[in-house]
């Protein structure tokens, strides 16, 4: 059943291998393999970047989670027994192209984790802006063991997130982290109570669809530029990218309701 008052999105729920709803200014993309643990073949990955290349007109943000007791158990290990180098090769790329687009979305992506969000599914994971867990998620690459190396952005993305030395344990001695280290060590950023993680995220989601828009696209698209620029460089590019913000008329209009005392003003939580 649809959440809430959420409906099945027109655009993007073609796939049975994907539930896609719409509520609000929020859509839910949910991996529907449950009996496989989410696992991820061919058809699931071009179905998420088919739903990411065709969101909805006013869609503001996105929640990717998983049906069933786990997010993503990672890569469906029978797709790759009989690809050779070449097929291989295109494989990964594909999978790059996938989780390019939710990197590089238009609106921001929160991934609520539950269960295992191993391989190929951590990679999932690290292309979300935001990631939830609840307790029961747990981080592992298990790819050392398998004979195989990470094809779907991780040893960019994850680095990133964790460290590269931290990645290099899990790489090769198959360590495998709780939710609670996870949020210490930068899998996540939030950890929930049991159950939690997919309302949090939803919560989250809402708020950030109300951010103003162009500022949730210099978050997404120029900030992690910026932090990876020279500083000089990255300094320039704050001071345009602050000017084009606040030259925006809904900006302006934002500002203006602060000064009449019409927004709340920031207090802890």
């Amino acid at each position: 059943m649809p959440m809430g008052n959420a409906v099945p999105a027109a655009s993007a729920g073609q796939s049975e291998l994907l539930k896609v709803e719409q509520k609000g200014a929020v859509l839910s993309v949910g991996l529907n393999r449950p009996a496989k643990r989410n696992a991820l073949n061919d058809g699931i990955i071009l179905a998420i970047g088919d739903c990411f290349a065709n969101l909805p007109d006013g869609i503001g943000a996105v929640v990717i989670h998983g049906l069933g007791d786990h997010f993503s158990s990672g890569l469906d290990l029978s797709e790759l027994t009989e690809q050779d180098a070449t097929e291989g090769l295109r494989h990964s790329q594909m999978w790059h192209r996938v989780f390019d687009r939710i990197q590089y979305s238009r609106v921001p992506v929160i991934a609520a984790l539950k269960g295992a969000v191993i391989g190929g599914g951590l990679e999932l994971a690290c292309a979300a802006h935001i990631r939830v867990a609840e307790p029961s998620a747990y981080f592992a690459l298990p790819e050392g063991q398998r004979g195989i190396f990470v094809g779907g952005g991780g040893s960019v993305r994850l680095p990133r997130l964790i460290g590269v030395p931290r990645m290099v344990d899990m790489m090769l001695t198959g360590r495998v982290y709780t939710a609670t280290e996870g949020s210490s060590y930068g899998f996540s950023q939030y950890l929930t109570e049991a159950g939690g993680a997919l309302p949090k995220a939803m919560e989250l989601a809402e708020r950030v669809a109300a951010n103003a828009p162009l500022t949730n696209f210099a978050v997404l698209q120029a900030l992690p530029m910026i932090a990876e620029a020279n500083p000089q460089t990255g300094l320039l590019m704050e001071s345009l990218m602050a000017t084009v913000a606040q030259s925006d008329k809904e900006a302006k209009q934002r500002i203006r309701a602060f000064l009449d005392r019409k927004t709340a003003k920031v207090k802890p939580t």
